[in-house]
């Protein structure tokens, strides 16, 4: 291989994190803006020590662009709503605890499902209905980089080829609306909602 392919390998996590950093800036700003109250509901984003300590405790190595987004918001507050899913496809950032107790959860029912693999321990959730619910949501793998929906009955779906191409899609679609690949964004009681 190459030194240039090596470098540009290399380069790689470092582009994919400034690709999301740079998507939730324009998701972030456009929140403020237009839909305060879900703003409000956003976390502060997590210090590099809260990142190495969450990684240990998770013991998966937590790719640059999941990083990014941590170091953004690390997750959500619930909000007066049942879940407030304000991520594109109404998903909410989970919080560090909901993500600890849904990897732990879904590593041990692994364990007991011989035939099929349910979760694979790269899988790092990150998104759900609400930012404490476990039962169903977004994980990222850490391996490929690739965004799965899982579900409470073991179906998994990839739906998203990477994080900054889905919130780029989101940033795109608050933006402009016409980009929305489902349902448009709107604002309600200063709430973001996907009609």
């Amino acid at each position: 291989m190459s030194s240039d392919i090596r470098d540009a390998w290399a380069r790689q996590p470092a582009i994919e994190a400034r690709q999301v950093d740079d998507a939730w800036q324009r998701i972030e700003t456009w929140l403020h803006r237009n839909a305060p109250a879900t703003a409000a509901l956003l976390r502060p984003g997590a210090s590099d020590d809260e990142l190495a300590a969450f990684e240990r405790d998770l013991g998966v190595r937590i790719p640059a662009g999941l990083k990014a987004l941590w170091r953004r918001c690390a997750g959500m507050t619930a909000g007066p709503g049942e879940g407030t899913p304000f991520l594109l496809d109404r998903w909410a950032p989970m919080s560090f605890d909901a993500v600890l107790e849904t990897y732990r959860g879904q590593m041990l029912m692994r364990v007991t499902m011989d035939e099929y693999v349910s979760w694979r321990p790269s899988w790092i959730p990150f998104a759900s209905f609400g930012p404490h619910d476990n039962l169903y949501g977004l994980c990222l793998d850490a391996e490929t980089g690739r965004i799965w929906k899982w579900t409470e009955i073991a179906e998994r779906t990839l739906v998203h080829p990477s994080l900054s191409v889905y919130l780029e899609d989101m940033a795109d679609a608050l933006d402009v609306p016409e980009l929305s690949p489902g349902a448009p964004p709107r604002v309600h009681e200063g709430e973001l909602e996907w009609a």
